[in-house]
């Protein structure tokens, strides 16, 4: 049902998206020109986009609070796979033996700084 309403969500945005760009600031709409005694005028395709608009806006609000409704309520608890956790690794390096490595600020002297003091 979520995948459903996700994808009728998706159809709505684009559509609602195309309506938008369609529209011109001025209010113009897709009457570009011609004469006024056309099927759409451009008073009348300003006015079908703006409708469209909002019924498109609308339906956008109204899906995603149900979606949010339906994704709240229909959320389970967190389950955590466990059937590795009890399983103990039965191929591990041998540990090898080390040697303490000599670090560069080790002095060789144990009287002399290994840093020279600033004079």
């Amino acid at each position: 049902m979520f995948a459903f309403l996700l994808i009728v969500q998706s159809l709505i945005a684009i559509s609602l998206i195309g309506t938008i760009l369609m529209q011109r600031s001025e209010g113009g709409g897709l009457g570009v020109g011609g004469s006024s005694s056309g099927f759409m005028t451009a008073r009348g395709a300003a006015d079908f986009l703006t409708r469209s608009t909002a019924v498109l806006g609308g339906l956008f609000i109204v899906l995603s609070i149900v979606m949010a409704a339906l994704a709240g309520v229909s959320r389970q608890a967190p389950t955590l796979d466990s059937s590795l956790a009890n399983k103990v690794q039965t191929s591990r390096p041998a540990p090898t033996e080390q040697t303490p490595a000599v670090t560069p600020t080790t002095p060789a002297n144990k009287t002399a700084p290994a840093v020279p003091l600033a004079q």
